[in-house]
């Protein structure tokens, strides 16, 4: 039997199996059903909604049932609607079907994010970052599959179904070694009695994951428009610069855990935002194409560690005495974060009607910095936390 580490990454690297499954053959899908770009734009749409709505219910189920009950369900869930992802026979179809895998999506990443959160203190050192490089090489190692399914000319519904059945045996691989229920006394510590929406430190962490999500969205959906317009590089160059930004912020949150164990979260997290802001700038304003290659680099490993740690510190703002808890603040972070996603792509697009996309990605890099002073902000307000409470850190 795998051990909990090694069942957790794997479920992290399936989540981002699923996501880097669909995601390349949107084109695919497109053409197939002969939709617009508008009216597509709209049906992906779906996913994120379902991923907000998944985020704000999972903390509570899984409070109730455990992070393996529904680390399984959502990605059951995951494997049987990705299929329907390629028999949609229209785009209101669609959209409705990538409601269901955003649902699916999001609550698996809650359910696995608790489940790592659980390892951690088992562990009793900081290991998130890694988790989180398996949802980044799961992701690049599905999109890869993609490709050579695209190449040759599999339909979508025919890789997806391959894909699900992957993801099946995968989950079932590791089954036992996902992490149970903690057993939960009936006294818990008093600051998670207070509802998360009434905790500073939580907004806190919420806005670094909120701050991550929308520099990311950004990467992800404008960086190669960015070099296509202002740097005039072709499309197959410049979408090798997501390919960077992704690789690097793989690369880096596999040593992620060994740098916030030497310096600390707030000092990483402090950093990284640096780089990051620095790194989008560069890539937004200097006409120098692999400066803008290198800036993109750097923005993905300035931001590789602001998502998992900013969870693992939400986590461990809900810890109770009996090392059980954190499942409600994961999820109300989560949940932000996720708005990001939703609400950057249209307010990136936005600002470069009224502007450029250049002034876009300065804005993005700005907000990437403000990662640091929340970091900061939220060390301190933990801290106050844990001194009302009689706590010594």
């Amino acid at each position: 039997m795998v051990g909990d580490r090694v069942a957790v990454f794997v479920v992290f690297g399936l989540n981002g199996a699923v996501y880097g499954s669909w995601a390349p053959r949107v084109p695919a899908l497109a053409e197939r059903l002969h939709a617009a770009p508008g009216s597509l734009g709209l049906a992906l749409l779906g996913s994120s909604i379902g991923m907000v709505f998944a985020a704000s219910m999972s903390g509570r189920l899984v409070e109730r049932f455990g992070a393996r009950a529904a680390i399984v369900a959502s990605t059951l869930l995951s494997c049987v609607v990705l299929p329907f992802v390629g028999a949609a026979d229209s785009v209101l179809a669609l959209g409705f079907v990538m409601f269901g895998v955003g649902v699916s999506v999001g609550a698996l990443d809650v359910s696995m994010n608790i489940g790592a959160v659980g390892v951690e203190r088992r562990v009793g050192r900081a290991i998130m970052p890694v988790f989180h490089a398996g949802f980044s090489f799961g992701g690049l190692l599905a999109s890869a599959a993609a490709g050579l399914a695209a190449a040759h000319h599999w339909s979508p519904l025919r890789h997806f179904l391959v894909a699900a059945v992957v993801v099946l045996v995968a989950l079932l691989l590791v089954l036992r070694g996902l992490p149970k229920a903690a057993p939960r006394t009936e006294h818990p510590h008093a600051a998670t009695r207070v509802a998360p929406i009434r905790r500073p430190v939580l907004w806190l962490l919420a806005a670094i994951a909120l701050c991550s999500a929308l520099a990311e969205g950004a990467s992800s959906d404008w960086s190669a428009l960015l070099l296509v317009t202002v740097q005039h590089l072709d499309q197959a160059a410049a979408a090798l610069a997501f390919a960077g930004f992704s690789l690097t912020m793989a690369l880096t949150r596999l040593g992620g855990a060994w740098v916030q164990n030497r310096f600390g979260p707030t000092r990483t997290l402090a950093v990284g935002a640096l780089l990051a802001g620095c790194g989008l700038v560069v890539a937004a304003v200097v006409p120098v194409a692999w400066l803008a290659f290198a800036g993109f680099g750097l923005a993905g490993a300035g931001l590789a560690a602001s998502f998992p740690i900013a969870l693992s510190l939400a986590g461990a703002a809900g810890k109770r005495d009996d090392d059980s808890g954190g499942e409600r603040e994961i999820a109300f972070v989560t949940t932000i974060a996720y708005s990001g996603f939703l609400a950057g792509p249209p307010v990136v697009g936005g600002l470069a009607q009224v502007t450029s996309l250049s002034v876009s990605f300065v804005v993005v890099g700005l907000l990437a910095a403000l990662i640091a002073p929340a970091a900061v902000g939220a060390g301190r307000a933990r801290h106050r936390e844990l001194t009302a409470a009689g706590v010594t850190s």
